[in-house]
């Protein structure tokens, strides 16, 4: 069966996560080098009808009116952009994932989809090798997370 897979991240108004992170980033780095945070969460579904992922899109994936909805692939890097992704680990609870699985269950009336899910983060500034470490340091925690393929 084919897998879905798309990426959702609240427009400008409404990305609050985005921009506490950028305030933890740089109190983290004690520096202003970071001049933006981009957060999407990434879905990965199998076990699907297509129907039912093209109604779960807008529904339980994203609320349209707040969300950018990306199918398959990330929106393109912008060149001063660094992009990274964290997941968790195997066998650690994915508290969206799961949450996600159950709802398009509820909706379809259907067998539990399997879903993963992981977050990607679009980091603008000038950053050097040091400042990325610092950076996955502060947002992976290595008991119940691990850095993702961007794949």
């Amino acid at each position: 069966m084919t897998v879905y897979r798309c990426f959702v991240e609240k427009r400008k108004p409404f990305a609050v996560e985005a921009a506490h992170t950028l305030a933890d980033l740089r109190e983290a780095l004690r520096s202003d080098k970071i001049e933006s945070v981009r957060i999407l969460n990434r879905y990965d579904i199998e076990n699907i009808d297509e129907e039912d992922y093209l109604s779960a899109r807008y529904t339980i994936l994203s609320e349209p009116q707040v969300d950018d909805l990306y199918e398959e692939t990330a929106p393109a890097a912008a060149e001063d952009e660094w992009v990274f992704a964290v997941e968790y680990l195997p066998g650690q609870f994915d508290q969206r994932a799961d949450s996600c699985a159950q709802c398009i269950q509820l909706s379809t009336m259907k067998t539990r989809p399997d879903v993963a899910s992981a977050r990607v983060y679009y980091i603008k500034g000038d950053l050097d090798e040091a400042d990325k470490a610092k950076i996955r340091e502060t947002l992976i925690n290595p008991v119940e997370s691990r850095e993702a393929s961007l794949d």
